[in-house]
């Protein structure tokens, strides 16, 4: 048992939360950084014990064109100040882990730019996919190559070249000694070699006791990339989409099926998928949601459902976010913690907090579905013969629930403080309209 499977996680957009400027000028730093120590408060508060924080690199502008491996972003400040963050992060008992982009490099990295200037005696030509100087790309610079997405900002790197990965496990070294970080969410890992991943993996099992490798995994089987050789978690994005249109839809079947073809490809595994509703690159689940009082059972599901939890920044406080005309700027907006205030949302991410830290069954508990509708979902958790039951409700109506007794008589809500008490070997619960609850012994 590692901490990350213990985890739950807060993910910081650096950049669009200390509000620094979209375009990076390579000035002076700026010391935005030492400005996250409260939030490092407000989020242990909250029940969390990891942060997810980046991309924080030198990087020309919203932080996946990384410039320079070695060097803070200038708009965020400097080595000294993500050294001391993540410092304090640690004494307060918080893992942090960083955004890895190693499937390209923006055209400001050194390698380019000496690509640039000597084009076929350049001796990092083949740092990069495919270049090809009888060809051209969008900057008119003679010559054209593989790049991510189809923008030629991101120029992709050739991850068979041995220089390229030379540097990178170079690059992870010496952010885990002068940082002291706890692991890495690889950026684009669904498009990632599976050798230069492999690779990762070994630095990463060489650098630090339980070094995390979590990736950016959109589409496919999660088992591909979760594995011994491979990935220790992925971005849970098949949840995330059941959870959302499964409320909206009403329809729980999404959702119980999602989990349960998850749980089949990796052989009942409940470790390895990287839940969230919300991050830096979709819509706030507070804007997705049709009924907004579908908050409480989403988010109850999603600290108790196989997996690891993650919360983004400010969805704590139900705040919204739109894409508007393709930009994502509105999903990473600058906050001022000391001008935010609780309310039912942080109250009840703070109970989730409470809850999930201390119910281990809740980590590593095997899933067992009890109960499903399209408007109604049981579902147990069961470490050691200790088995905590989740119930939810997504119908705007009362509804009753009947199911097996797990082994006790009586049972209380965690959220609630509700009690209950079995009758012949059955459960017979009555669900609030748009709720969810976590019961346990009582």
């Amino acid at each position: 048992m590692a901490w990350y499977d213990e985890a739950v996680f807060y993910h910081i957009y650096p950049l669009g939360l200390l509000n620094a400027p979209k375009q990076n000028t390579y000035e002076a730093p700026v010391s935005r950084l030492p400005r996250l120590k409260p939030w490092i408060e407000h989020i242990k508060s909250l029940g969390f014990n990891a942060l997810y924080i980046g991309p924080l690199f030198q990087s020309v502008g919203h932080g996946y064109e990384t410039t320079d491996y070695y060097t803070v972003d200038s708009r965020l400040g400097t080595n000294a100040d993500l050294k001391d963050l993540v410092s304090y992060a640690h004494e307060k008992g918080i893992r942090v882990i960083l955004d890895g982009v190693f499937n390209h490099t923006g055209r400001d990295f050194f390698a380019f730019q000496d690509l640039l200037r000597n084009r076929e005696n350049s001796p990092y030509k083949d740092w990069y996919c495919k270049v090809n100087f009888w060809n051209n790309n969008s900057y008119n610079d003679g010559f054209s190559y593989d790049n991510w997405g189809g923008y030629d900002l991101l120029v992709k790197l050739n991850q068979y070249n041995p220089a390229v990965k030379d540097y990178i496990a170079d690059v992870i070294r010496f952010w885990v000694r002068e940082f002291d970080i706890d692991g890495l969410r690889l950026d684009a890992a669904d498009v990632l070699q599976f050798d230069f991943m492999k690779m990762l993996r070994w630095v990463a099992n060489t650098v630090k006791p339980d070094f995390y490798l979590m990736g950016e995994v959109i589409h496919g089987e999660y088992h591909r990339w979760v594995n011994p050789e491979m990935l220790h978690a992925v971005t849970n994005y098949h949840l995330h989409k059941a959870l959302f249109s499964g409320h909206n839809s009403h329809n729980y079947f999404e959702i119980a099926h999602t989990v349960k073809r998850l749980l089949d490809q990796r052989s009942g595994a409940t470790n390895g998928l990287y839940n969230f509703v919300d991050n830096h690159d979709v819509e706030r689940i507070y804007s997705k949601l049709t009924n907004k009082g579908h908050m409480l059972p989403v988010h109850v599901l999603l600290y108790t459902l196989p997996g690891i939890s993650s919360v983004y920044y400010g969805s704590e406080y139900g705040i919204e976010g739109r894409k508007e005309r393709g930009s994502d700027d509105s999903l990473r907006p600058a906050l001022d913690l000391s001008s935010l205030r609780d309310n039912e949302m942080t109250n009840l991410i703070a109970k989730l907090g409470y809850i999930r830290n201390t119910h281990p069954e809740l980590s590593y508990g095997t899933y067992r579905e009890l109960f499903l509708t399209t408007g109604q979902y049981a579902f147990a958790r069961t470490l050691d013969e200790k088995s905590t039951l989740i119930t939810v409700n997504n119908s705007e109506q009362r509804a009753w629930v009947n199911i097996p007794d797990l082994g006790w008589s009586r049972y209380r809500g965690s959220l609630t403080g509700c009690e209950i008490q079995s009758e012949n070997g059955r459960l017979n619960l009555e669900l609030e309209p748009s709720s969810g609850e976590i019961w346990i012994r009582n």
